[in-house]
């Protein structure tokens, strides 16, 4: 944080409204733990930062997942369409191809989703959680919340702190 930006501490408990009020102050769930230096905080937020990536990258499994099943889907409503225009044998050899096929040895793509969540995904959210529980009270975007702090303009409209409480 500069020397100039406001310091607020996790007891700041003011409910006032206007210029310096509570809005002007970040709530104490985005304060690190009296103690905890800067480069600690930093630290975290690269963590918290890799697995925001990895949430990133589940999404785009999950669709992956869902563009898969409309794919699979399309190509059967296509082949009932090409069958009945009078091509059943292309039809029929399509669809024991790719209709219901693997997209991995043995698995459909749920199957890809759930070994995911319940392997990589689960190991890596529950150690960024742990991370910050140990090193900074179990806050999340302390780090975020410092750097808005840096860079808002305080006092002016639209760069509050928070909300009004």
């Amino acid at each position: 944080m500069t020397d100039d930006a406001p310091q607020p501490r996790p007891d700041d408990t003011h409910h006032d409204h206007g210029p310096g009020g509570s809005a002007e102050r970040p709530d104490a769930a985005h304060l690190p733990p009296d103690g905890v230096s800067d480069e600690v905080v930093e630290a975290v937020g690269g963590v918290t930062a890799a697995f925001e990536v990895v949430e990133h990258a589940r999404g785009m499994l999950y669709a992956f997942h869902r563009l898969i099943g409309r794919a699979d889907a399309e190509l059967a409503d296509a082949l009932d369409r090409l069958a009945a225009a009078g091509h059943p044998d292309v039809a029929d050899d399509l669809r024991a191809e790719v209709v219901g096929r693997n997209v991995l040895e043995g698995r459909w793509t749920f199957q890809v989703v759930e070994d995911f969540d319940d392997g990589y995904y689960r190991a890596f959210a529950d150690a960024e959680r742990r991370t910050r529980e140990r090193l900074v009270g179990g806050r999340r975007h302390v780090y975020e919340s410092q750097l808005k702090e840096r860079n808002r303009t305080h006092g002016r409209p639209g760069h509050e702190a928070r909300p009004e409480a």
